[in-house]
């Protein structure tokens, strides 16, 4: 699948071209902290009075920097789609990333833990997009219909602020604590599938670990979807034909480390696994 290198939006541009000193330094430190594999603290510590806007700002200078380096945005990312991740960083919506193409993983690929900080991995159920999408007013039934197809998926999480130690702004601005996801081969169309009710198995090592339901993401993964294209909106952008959405994970993410072998089993969807090598210290 070739899909066309999408937009970035006038208005991701211009917040680029005006970012201050103070929101600058974050991005950079953010940058650093992903060259050198050292985590930085988090920017919220710094900064206290750091806003969702900043965040954001930072964010998608982050990603106009690192399309200026040649990599291009195919998808996004929805995290916080669970009331218990929603409370427990006291917000009332998900927040969002940015995926581009260096972060994709072939399904059964081994990923370099060296490349990493504090990699966690989740399973989802990726949605990609058949037609372009654009908010406001985008319903769960109008982003549904933009689905072409569902595919078995994995992502790895990963922090640049040491420990975990993360606050609303400081996921946001970090790119929504992303780092690669992993797409399986099968390819399976969402008319005829409820979503909401397919179940997934976990395993870690050929030991499950944990289940989900589509339902964890929202209510509804393509809910997510509706959510971000109206969000994006707010950006004076949108959702591209051929992009991938990860709509949010089915259960608690999971630590990794070198050796391990994660895989995720979906009813209907078919399967997906990913394998981390690499020393055990970096």
């Amino acid at each position: 699948r070739d899909a066309p290198p999408p937009s970035l939006g006038g208005a991701r541009q211009n917040l680029r071209m005006a970012l201050s000193d103070r929101l600058d330094a974050h991005a950079e430190a953010l940058r650093q902290a992903a060259a050198t594999g050292k985590p930085t603290p988090p920017l919220s510590d710094d900064d206290p009075g750091l806003s969702v806007e900043d965040a954001y700002a930072i964010q998608l200078a982050n990603v106009q920097q690192a399309v200026s380096d040649g990599r291009t945005v195919i998808g996004h990312k929805v995290g916080l789609t669970s009331k218990a991740m929603q409370e427990m960083l006291g917000v009332g919506e998900p927040d969002f990333g940015v995926l581009t193409d260096d972060m994709l993983i072939a399904d059964g690929q081994t990923v370099d833990t060296d490349s990493l900080l504090q990699p966690r991995v989740e399973a989802e159920i990726a949605l990609v997009l058949g037609r372009d999408l654009r908010g406001p007013g985008v319903s769960t039934e109008d982003a549904l219909a933009a689905v072409e197809y569902a595919v078995p998926a994995l992502e790895i999480i990963d922090s640049r602020i040491a420990d975990w130690r993360i606050r609303l702004p400081d996921t946001i601005a970090d790119n929504g604590s992303s780092a690669r996801f992993v797409l399986g081969a099968r390819q399976t169309p969402v008319a005829g599938v409820d979503l909401r009710l397919v179940g997934m198995v976990f395993s870690r090592n050929g030991e499950m670990v944990d289940s989900g339901v589509g339902a964890a993401a929202l209510g509804h993964p393509a809910r997510c979807v509706a959510w971000l294209a109206n969000k994006l909106a707010e950006f004076d952008t949108g959702l591209d034909a051929g992009h991938v959405i990860m709509p949010g994970a089915l259960h608690r993410a999971v630590d990794a480390t070198p050796g391990d072998m994660f895989e995720a089993e979906f009813a209907q969807l078919g399967s997906v696994r990913v394998t981390f090598g690499g020393s055990t210290t970096r």
